[in-house]
C-alpha cells in the first residue's frame, strides 16, 4: 500500500525537482539585479536612499501607501470578476469571495516558485467550488493571453510617450551631449528618428524568418513547447469572442489596468521628492516595470533599478528612483503575502460547495 503511494507520487516530486534550477535561475538574476544597483553608491548615496525611505513615515505617506495597497487589491478584486465569467460559459457559478481569494493565493505562491500561482489558483477553486483543475486552468491560460495582448499594447505607447525623453536623455556628462546628439554625432539620427518603426521592420522580420524555417525548429522538442505554448495562448485570447457578453469581460481588463495604474501613480505621492512627477512617469513604472517580475523571482532586485531607470528619465536623481521602487516593491510584496494569507484564513470557515450549474439542456442530454 505504502509503496504504491510512493510510487504515485513520484513524477509529482520529480517534477518540483525540476523547478529547482528554474527557482534558483530567476533568484539569481534578483541577486544580480540587486548587486547592480547597489555597486556604485557612495556613503552619500546610501544615506539619501535611507532619508527617503523615512520620508514615508509621515501620515500622509502612510495614507498614500494605504491608498496604492487599496488599488492594488481592488485591481485584483476586478481579475477575479473577469476570471468569474470565463467560467460561466462552462457552466459554473464561482462565488465572488472565493475567486477574489484565489486570486489573492495565486499571487502569494508566485512570490516562491514561478507559476506555481496559476496552479495553486486551480486546486484552490477544485477544493472550495468542485470546478476541475484543466477546466480552470483553461481560462487562467485565456487571462494570460489577454494580458499579454494589452501589456504589448500598453508597451508600444509607453516607448512612444517617453521617445523625446529618451533622446534628450545625457549619455556624455563631459562633453554635455544628449541621446539625440551623440547618435547625430555618430551618424546615427537615421535611427534615432525612426527608432520605433525600424524595432517594429525587425520584429516583422524576425517573425517572417521563423514561419519560413518552422519545419526546421518544429523539429527541435524545445521550440516545439514554445510553440505549443504560444498556440495555447493565442486560443485562449481568441476564445473571448465566444462569450455571450464579451463586453463585460473587457470592461473589468480595462478597469483592472486603470486600478493598476492608479495603485502606482499614488504611490508616488507617499514621497515628497515624488510629488510632482507626472502620471507619464506613473504609467511608465506600471509598464516597464512588470518586466522586473517575468525576469526576476517576484521582481526582486529588478523591479527598484527599473523604477530608478524609468523616473530618471522624468528628473528624478537615481537614488531617489532606487529607493521609491524598493518601497513600491515592499509595498506590492506585503500586499501579496497579506491578501494571500488573509484569504487563506477566510476561506477555511467557508463552505465547499458545488458552483456547476445545471441548465435545461444539461437535463435532456
Amino acid at each position: 500500500m505504502h509503496g504504491s503511494e510512493q510510487t504515485d507520487n513520484a513524477p509529482d516530486v520529480r517534477r518540483w525537482y525540476k523547478r529547482i534550477p528554474q527557482l534558483l535561475l530567476f533568484v539569481g538574476l534578483g541577486v544580480f539585479f540587486i548587486w547592480l544597483s547597489l555597486r556604485h553608491l557612495t556613503i552619500e548615496d546610501r544615506k539619501s536612499i535611507t532619508a527617503v525611505i523615512g520620508s514615508v513615515n509621515t501620515p500622509k505617506g502612510w495614507l498614500m501607501l494605504g491608498l496604492a495597497a487599496f488599488f492594488a487589491l481592488l485591481a485584483d478584486y476586478f481579475r477575479a470578476m473577469r476570471g468569474k465569467i470565463l467560467l460561466q460559459p462552462l457552466h459554473y457559478e464561482v462565488r465572488t469571495s472565493m475567486m477574489f481569494y484565489s486570486v489573492m493565493v495565486c499571487f502569494m505562491a508566485n512570490l516562491a516558485l514561478p507559476r506555481l500561482g496559476e496552479v495553486m489558483r486551480c486546486s484552490f477553486l477544485q477544493r472550495y467550488e468542485k470546478v476541475p483543475f484543466q477546466k480552470s486552468l483553461g481560462t487562467v491560460i485565456t487571462e494570460r493571453a489577454v494580458d499579454l495582448v494589452f501589456w504589448l499594447v500598453m508597451f508600444v505607447l509607453a516607448i512612444l510617450i517617453n521617445t523625446d525623453l529618451l533622446n534628450n536623455l545625457i549619455v556624455d556628462a563631459d562633453a554635455g551631449l544628449t541621446v539625440r546628439q551623440w547618435m547625430e554625432a555618430k551618424g546615427l539620427s537615421l535611427i534615432g528618428n525612426h527608432l520605433l518603426l525600424i524595432l517594429i521592420g525587425v520584429a516583422f522580420l524576425l517573425v517572417l524568418a521563423l514561419w519560413l524555417t518552422r519545419k526546421w525548429w518544429m523539429k527541435n522538442r524545445f521550440f516545439l513547447k514554445i510553440w505549443h505554448f504560444c498556440q495555447g495562448l493565442w486560443q485562449g485570447f481568441i476564445s473571448i469572442k465566444d462569450l455571450k457578453r464579451p463586453w463585460r469581460y473587457w470592461f473589468w481588463t480595462v478597469m483592472m489596468w486603470v486600478a493598476y495604474f492608479f495603485g502606482t501613480y499614488i504611490f508616488f505621492f507617499a514621497m515628497p521628492c515624488l510629488a510632482n512627477v507626472s502620471p507619464s512617469a506613473g504609467y511608465s513604472v506600471l509598464i516597464f516595470g512588470t518586466i522586473a517580475f517575468m525576469v526576476a523571482q517576484g521582481g526582486i532586485g529588478a523591479y527598484p533599478l527599473i523604477v530608478a531607470g524609468v523616473l530618471l528619465l522624468y528628473g528624478v536623481d537615481y537614488t531617489s528612483g532606487l529607493a521609491a521602487g524598493w518601497v513600491g516593491w515592499i509595498l506590492q510584496t506585503v500586499v501579496a503575502l497579506a491578501g494571500g494569507f488573509v484569504s487563506l484564513v477566510l476561506a477555511s470557515f467557508a463552505d465547499k460547495r458545488n458552483s456547476l450549474v445545471i441548465t435545461e439542456n444539461d437535463e435532456q442530454k
